[in-house]
Parts: C-alpha cells; sequence; structure tokens
C-alpha cells in the first residue's frame, strides 16, 4: 500500500487539496502499477510561520 506525505502551506481550497489527491493517486498508479484502492495520500498543512525558505520562514519573507 503506498502512501504519500504531502507538505504545503495553507492556504489552498478544498478542490485544489481533491485536485493534488487525484494527480498524486493516478501518478503512483502508473508508476508503481498500484492498485488505485491501495493509494493513501495525506496532506500535512502547515502555518506560514512554520515553512522556511532559504533561512527564513515564509511568513517572514511574505509568502
Amino acid at each position: 500500500m503506498p502512501i504519500v506525505l504531502v507538505n504545503m502551506m495553507e492556504g489552498r481550497n478544498d478542490a485544489q487539496k481533491e485536485a493534488v489527491i487525484e494527480e498524486v493517486t493516478a501518478a503512483l498508479v502508473r508508476a508503481l502499477d498500484a492498485p488505485r484502492e491501495s493509494v493513501r495520500v495525506l496532506i500535512n498543512e502547515l502555518p506560514p510561520q512554520h515553512f522556511g525558505i532559504g533561512g527564513q520562514s515564509a511568513k517572514k519573507r511574505g509568502r
């Protein structure tokens, strides 16, 4: 059973998150020949102050 954890900053809407789940699932089915029903996709949303880019938090960078 493939399990994928996607970490991203907060702010995407439900439709965007559904699209990520669908696209990641489809990629794993193609790449691994895994049964679609066996794929698990977990989305972990992080606040900008918990996401670092180039030595600064995304919040500090204004993202």
